[in-house]
């Protein structure tokens, strides 16, 4: 108990305390002592989650490191945490984007340095207590406070539509959780006065209000997967976004939805999941199939990388609703794959950005000849992204196309279609970015990698060949889990 308290009650907050020392920081005369205090806060935040997984029990059913305090005791709120191999991998992931986020605005930010560092601090600790709340108002107002970062993230110090993107992206969300608070005080209400997960787990729902929370629950999740159609504020959102804030929205944000689906909507709702899993597997393949090749025809690297997140994340809704071990493990090492890919994606576009100012591929061409070190590394994240053997990109989408086949032969076939699709714009984003002759001057006169830049793109890339040379750490955490749901889900009442 006492190690579970401290463990995950310093997960979330050694960020948000160090934000607010960041914060006290001041002005930018101050800048680089706020730089060094968010890096402490960062590593330090990533290091306390690491005995989390050195010390989980992989055959133990159940929640681990559970921490549990009365919060709002007159509407039986509490203060109710715990993890299961599923959140662990995504706090690992959390804790350790943040640092690289850190690292990465170094130097490339050089206004409001404080207000940046600390927002990406505040940022990790509440998405930390997303991953870890077992009471589901602690869910909810995690899952909401997340909101608030990244919008001032994106309005301050984005692109020339800064403020139109930071709106969409905040109305999309906003407006997709609020039935979310409804269903939760149906729940409430019909639990005899509990907001505990684990109780509503329990619930023998009929059929019909499973269907209605299903939905409310939806229309959270779909939009901050995203979803197709609910998925047009990303690109707007990507592109104004800084490098840091992109990183973080597609290697971890998103990934809140997909989470949203698997601690909340499959084990309260499994009848209602189970009706509704062909509406959302046809969305999961539209999302593989149509957005794949909307990605094809993108001019700007920033929207071509953001399409494709949404094709990737495509294939982890399919995952999950296909209700066997392989596609759901596969979903979950495919979010955790896309987290370090995309992530790396995006700041390799970042530091193409920060030395030509252009996100436009017809701006590139030939940087292989001025970049050599940058371009091996932006090969390998390529392959990764397409799905090649030997990168995390493979180890997911095998799963999942697996877990597919065993359900319907041609969800798979529609699946696979991504391994193509994705190698199609990858590489076709790469080659004119990189190869052939040095395109214009600006070009020409480029730099490679400094020391920053590369441990940066160093550690997602061993990241990425460790995950996918080695995948059993990864999976290793999920059998018990997976298979605890899966069963849940199966032995559901009205079944």
């Amino acid at each position: 108990m006492l190690l579970g308290f401290n463990l995950l009650n310093l997960a979330i907050w050694i960020p948000i305390a160090f934000g607010v020392a960041v914060l006290v920081t001041g002005s930018d005369r101050n800048a680089r002592l706020a730089r060094v205090i968010a890096l402490i806060g960062a590593v330090l935040g990533f290091a306390v989650t690491l005995p989390l997984y050195t010390g989980y029990d992989r055959l133990a059913t159940g929640f681990q490191f559970t921490y549990f305090a009365p919060w709002i005791e007159s509407f039986n709120v509490n203060y109710h945490l715990g993890i299961d191999g599923i959140s662990l991998l995504l706090i690992l992931l959390n804790s350790f984007t943040t640092v690289l986020v850190v690292i990465a605005g170094w130097e490339v930010i050089k206004e409001r340095v404080s207000q940046y560092l600390a927002s990406f601090l505040f940022l990790s600790g509440v998405m930390n207590g997303v991953f870890s709340a077992l009471d589901a108002l602690l869910f909810y107002v995690f899952f909401e406070a997340t909101l608030i970062p990244m919008f001032i993230i994106i309005g301050v110090w984005g692109g020339p539509n800064r403020v139109y993107a930071a709106f969409k992206f905040f109305l999309y969300t906003l407006a997709g959780s609020l039935l979310t608070l409804v269903a939760l005080i149906y729940l409430y209400n019909v639990s005899d006065g509990s907001f505990s997960l684990l109780d509503y787990y329990r619930l023998p729902l009929p059929l019909a209000p499973q269907i209605m929370i299903f939905i409310a629950f939806m229309l959270a999740f779909a939009v901050k997967v995203p979803m197709w159609p609910v998925h047009t504020w990303l690109p707007d959102a990507h592109v104004e976004a800084p490098t840091g804030g992109s990183v973080v929205l597609a290697a971890i944000m998103l990934k809140l939805g997909a989470y949203g689906f698997i601690r909340i909507s499959l084990p309260i709702v499994p009848d209602a999941s189970h009706t509704l899993a062909g509406f959302v597997i046809a969305l999961s393949l539209i999302a593989v199939v149509y957005i794949g090749l909307v990605a094809l025809v993108q001019a700007d690297m920033k929207k071509l990388i953001a399409y494709s997140s949404v094709s990737h994340m495509g294939f982890v809704t399919l995952g999950i609703f296909i209700f066997n071990a392989h596609g759901l493990e596969g979903a979950i090492i495919q979010m955790i794959s896309h987290g370090f890919i995309s992530g790396a994606l995006f700041l390799c576009v970042g530091v193409l950005y920060d030395r030509i100012h252009s996100r436009q591929i017809a701006d590139y061409g030939g940087v292989v000849n001025t970049m050599p070190v940058f371009a091996a590394l932006f090969m390998l994240f390529a392959m990764a992204n397409s799905g090649l053997p030997g990168t995390s990109g493979f180890v997911g989408e095998f799963l999942v196309i697996m877990g597919a086949v065993k359900a319907n032969f041609w969800y798979a076939a529609a699946a696979a279609t991504t391994l193509v699709f994705g190698a199609a714009y990858t590489l076709w984003m790469y080659k004119r970015v990189i190869f052939g002759a040095v395109a214009n001057p600006r070009v020409g006169a480029l730099a490679d990698l400094n020391a920053r830049e590369f441990l940066v793109l160093g550690l997602l890339a061993l990241a990425v060949l460790t995950m996918g040379v080695w995948p059993n750490p990864f999976a290793e955490v999920l059998h018990t889990p997976v298979n605890e749901l899966l069963n849940h889900v199966a032995q559901s009442k009205l079944r």
